[in-house]
């Protein structure tokens, strides 16, 4: 089986009776839309949390989002062919993968992109607070310019048509306004990524498209936005 779900912020207890009432197994896949923050509060404390998510009988693929360190910027983790594409995993969790902006995944026979990354409005607040959290915050959390060009060729090369798009941010046009936090200068966030999004989505051929990333929960047309909620995977679109 395959489901889907939206941020973590390093609290997997939704799965503990989930896994329980499903009798899952490693065979499982459960994807995360990012800001699992696995990779997020230094080496050691991060360890101990991977290895407590590693013993859920579920194989997990997380999205990138922006309360995490990218994973390819962390030495242990090594990248490997997956289901078409080239994820990246860590030796001594083989369990927990984590999704390279841009590749192509065939995940329950649906063709399906990864575009992680987003803009933080807690930026400042993370950066303050160093010196005594350590580094919480990445200037990489969003995509690179090039990183767009080279996910815009991509689909260019296919047609401009995929299956799904797992995606931790929203397309402009699809921004859940009604979830923006009160003290929040909108026009003070950088919604580079959004607007790039919204292009993408213009031209894009699509089935279904999931990002988390608001802290809620909505349909609408071929979107769909989760947070705690655990969808599961379409068998067909």
């Amino acid at each position: 089986m395959i489901w889907i779900t939206g941020d973590t912020h390093r609290d997997f207890s939704r799965f503990d009776s989930f896994c329980r009432y499903n009798g899952t197994t490693k065979d499982d896949l459960m994807i995360v839309l990012g800001d699992a923050a696995l990779n997020f509060s230094g080496e050691k404390s991060d360890r101990i949390m991977k290895y407590e998510v590693s013993r859920l009988p579920l194989t997990f693929l997380f999205i990138r989002g922006n309360h995490e360190e990218r994973a390819e910027s962390i030495k242990s983790y090594k990248r490997k062919e997956w289901h078409g594409g080239e994820i990246l995993v860590e030796d001594d969790f083989s369990s927990l993968l984590f999704a390279i902006d841009g590749e192509i995944y065939d995940i329950g026979g649906l063709e399906t992109i990864a575009i992680g990354g987003a803009y933080s409005i807690d930026k400042e607040t993370r950066i303050l607070y160093e010196p005594l959290w350590g580094k919480t915050w990445w200037e990489d959390e969003q995509l690179t310019t090039q990183e767009k060009r080279n996910i815009s060729k991509t689909l260019k090369e296919r047609d401009w048509k995929i299956d799904c798009v797992l995606s931790h941010t929203a397309p402009l046009k699809y921004e859940p306004r009604e979830l923006f936090l009160e003290g929040v200068i909108q026009s003070e966030v950088d919604k580079s990524m959004e607007q790039w999004l919204d292009e993408i989505e213009d031209k894009l051929e699509y089935k279904h498209w999931w990002f988390g990333h608001y802290h809620g929960e909505k349909d609408k047309d071929k979107m769909t936005m989760l947070f705690t909620s655990i969808r599961p995977w379409p068998n067909n679109l």
